[in-house]
């Protein structure tokens, strides 16, 4: 059998529609045929024709002919484009886009090779006949090729999915993130105010217990001031000390203040708050991260 580069199935299918043409085409030889006989009943009845009939009876008898094979011609066009209609709309459901060579449709080489299959494989072909009947094309979908495009778009399918399952699942831990990062600055705020609030009190009383002080040593001051000088100077003295000490414990205060705040700085609350703080933050820059590489962009 000649080869065209086919499969056995395919290489039915070209002798099926090669039978198919060649029917077609002995049809129309007979159709042309009867043209001729046609003529000689009719017209051949004399035994001598003048030129002009001659010419006529030539002339009916081409426009016969030509309308007959222009028939055929239009016909067999026609039926090709029909036949390819078949093959691209299959094609067409698996978005497949099939290009054609016109130029090879007058490789004389390969018109060649058709004749000499034609000739001797497709006349073998018809004497032993095996085929009890002529199959239609076959759907490429009933083949090897669906089942390949079937079995792509399903993992594709279940790849989506699961991967909008993931996406889902980050979107749950992200948003969880947050509120335990929101929650843990709150906590941290509220353990900052309640030992700014302390702080505030005990430097409060402190302040109040020297001013307390000082009213006393003003009083005392002016009650022992009409006794003499010295005990005027004496009390003077002990108010400018008393102011001295009043700066000094104040400045005290703030040294106390500032050493407190320090120390709770160094707190285990203090410092796991600031841990989980951090942490909280990390696992959100992952997360972010995370989120970015799966969602699609936008």
């Amino acid at each position: 059998m000649a080869e065209f580069g086919f499969n056995e199935h395919h290489q039915n299918e070209i002798i099926n529609y090669m039978r198919f043409a060649r029917s077609k085409r002995v049809l129309r030889l007979k159709t042309i045929d009867s043209c001729f006989e046609e003529l000689k009943d009719s017209r051949l009845v004399d035994e001598t024709f003048t030129v002009d009939e001659v010419r006529e009876m030539l002339d009916g008898l081409q426009a016969v002919v030509r309308g007959e094979v222009e028939m055929e011609l239009i016909n067999t066009a026609h039926t090709n484009v029909l036949l390819l209609r078949q093959l691209f709309s299959q094609a067409e459901k698996f978005y497949l886009r099939l290009q054609s060579d016109i130029s090879e449709l007058e490789n004389r080489e390969l018109l060649e090779q058709v004749a000499e299959f034609e000739k001797t494989d497709f006349k073998t072909t018809d004497k032993i006949n095996q085929e009890t009947s002529k199959p239609k094309l076959a759907p490429l979908n009933e083949g090897g090729v669906s089942e390949l495009l079937n079995k792509e778009i399903a993992r594709l399918q279940e790849e989506n999915d699961k991967l909008k399952v993931r996406l889902r699942t980050l979107e749950s831990q992200a948003m969880t993130a947050l509120d335990e990062k929101t929650k843990a600055e709150r906590a941290l705020k509220d353990l900052q105010k309640v030992q700014g609030e302390q702080q505030l009190a005990a430097q409060s009383q402190e302040i109040s217990s020297l001013e307390d002080t000082v009213a006393a040593l003003r009083e005392d001051y002016e009650r022992t001031l009409s006794a003499s000088a010295v005990s005027q100077r004496d009390l003077q003295e002990n108010l400018i000390s008393s102011k001295h000490e009043l700066l000094r414990v104040q400045e005290q205060l703030s040294l106390a203040e500032k050493e407190l705040e320090k120390k709770f700085q160094q707190t285990a609350a203090y410092r796991n708050m600031k841990e989980i703080l951090t942490k909280k933050n990390e696992q959100i820059k992952e997360i972010r991260k995370r989120l970015q590489r799966y969602e699609p962009n936008e």
